[in-house]
């Protein structure tokens, strides 16, 4: 998810808010235009590369329907200790490649892949159902990297991104799917229509002039918060018992994130036992590793080798 910009109090003008009362009738309309964007987001460039970094890397498709793949990097390291990499909303596996680089060079098999509609994976134009579709791409790597790629008696870690942190989180509800710890980055918050608005007044989605104004953003927000959700079809949050109250958890959370605040992921980690949180000095969403790099990485490292050993 981009950074969220800031932006300064403005009182709109009347020819502002005519327009905006003109356009009250598409306002719903664009509203749940948002929530399918939201998660069937425009492609961008990739932007990098592991060899960039001087990691070794096996370009992976691995298959989640007939047809259809989720494209992957495979850098080898432990045949021990896999860590499965995630990425944010409109963003794709390059994201995830700085902190790629600190896991190999500890060690660690890092593998990092494109949720279906992102990257180089293949698009799902589903409107309902998106929970489980986006909890499945997890699933699926994980699943692939144990019975395909030697990886079966690994201990394997998910290291999740703001959007690929309530991904991971609901896989762990599939049955049959089990990890050995789950690492998030700015997220997962405790409730999801919160985080659409706030998605929304980062800039993070678009909104064009004629709904910045009332009496029609309100309408565009409010049908943004209630179609998303119904898009996901989850039961958010996930239970804090069975796998959720054995699985080492460790939440991360910018001090100034905007848009999944600490007080937000605080909440939804109070649920389980095992979680532990950590906020990141000065950091807002998804810049702790470039806020701090070194002491962003001490704490993921030490995190890790407590859970897998």
């Amino acid at each position: 998810m981009p950074e969220p910009r800031q932006t300064s109090a403005r009182s709109p003008s009347v020819g502002a808010r005519v327009l905006s009362a003109a356009a009250l009738p598409i306002a719903p309309l664009y509203g749940a235009s948002l929530a399918y964007l939201a998660f069937h987001p425009r492609r961008r460039e990739q932007r990098g590369h592991p060899r960039d970094h001087g990691l070794p890397c096996t370009e992976l498709k691995v298959p989640f329907a007939a047809r259809k793949h989720l494209d992957a990097w495979l850098c080898p390291g432990s045949p021990e200790k896999v860590v499965v990499l995630g990425h944010s909303m409109a963003t794709a596996k390059d994201q995830s490649l700085r902190h790629a680089k600190f896991l190999h060079d500890a060690g660690y098999t890092v593998c990092l892949f494109d949720h279906r509609n992102h990257g180089a994976s293949s698009d799902d134009r589903a409107l309902f159902g998106l929970g489980d579709r986006f909890a499945g791409d997890v699933t699926t790597v994980v699943s692939h990297l144990r019975a395909q790629r030697g990886y079966g008696s690994a201990r394997i870690a998910f290291y999740g991104f703001s959007f690929s942190c309530f991904s991971s989180m609901w896989a762990l509800t599939h049955d049959g799917f089990d990890l050995d710890a789950l690492v998030c980055d700015s997220g997962p918050g405790h409730d999801v229509p919160p985080l659409l608005r706030k998605y929304l007044e980062a800039e993070a989605l678009p909104l064009p002039a004629l709904f910045k104004d009332e009496p029609s953003r309100s309408v565009v927000v409010q049908t943004l918060c209630a179609v998303g959700p119904a898009m996901l079809r989850a039961q958010w949050p996930p239970p804090a018992t069975g796998k959720f109250a054995k699985i080492p958890l460790l939440f991360m959370s910018g001090e100034h994130d905007a848009i999944v605040p600490p007080s937000s992921v605080d909440a939804l980690a109070e649920r389980y036992a095992q979680a532990e949180t950590h906020i990141l000095p000065g950091a807002e969403h998804l810049l702790g590793l470039e806020t701090d790099p070194e002491g962003y990485a001490s704490v993921v490292l030490d995190f890790l080798e407590r859970a897998l050993g």
